[in-house]
C-alpha cells in the first residue's frame, strides 16, 4: 500500500511538471532537432539502446532460468 501511494505520488509530481509552458518564447528542443533532421539520429541512438537493453534482459532471463533448473535438479 504504501508503495503504490508514493508511486502515485510520484506520478502526479511529474504530470504538473510536463505542464509548466516555454515562457521564454525559444522553440523546444525537439523542435529545433528537427528542423535540422537530427531527431532521426536521436531516435535512433534511443532505439538501438532500448533495443540493447531488452536482448541484454532476455539474455539474463535465459540464463536466470538455467540456473533456477540446477537447482532443482
Amino acid at each position: 500500500m504504501k508503495k503504490t501511494l508514493s508511486l502515485i505520488i510520484c506520478l502526479l509530481i511529474s504530470v504538473s511538471l510536463f505542464a509548466q509552458d516555454n515562457a521564454a518564447g525559444e522553440p523546444e528542443m525537439a523542435d529545433k532537432l528537427f528542423a535540422d533532421g537530427r531527431i532521426y539520429v536521436v531516435v535512433a541512438v534511443v532505439a538501438t539502446i532500448f533495443a540493447g537493453i531488452i536482448v541484454y534482459l532476455i539474455n539474463l532471463d535465459s540464463k536466470i532460468s538455467k540456473l533456477e533448473k540446477q537447482i532443482r535438479k
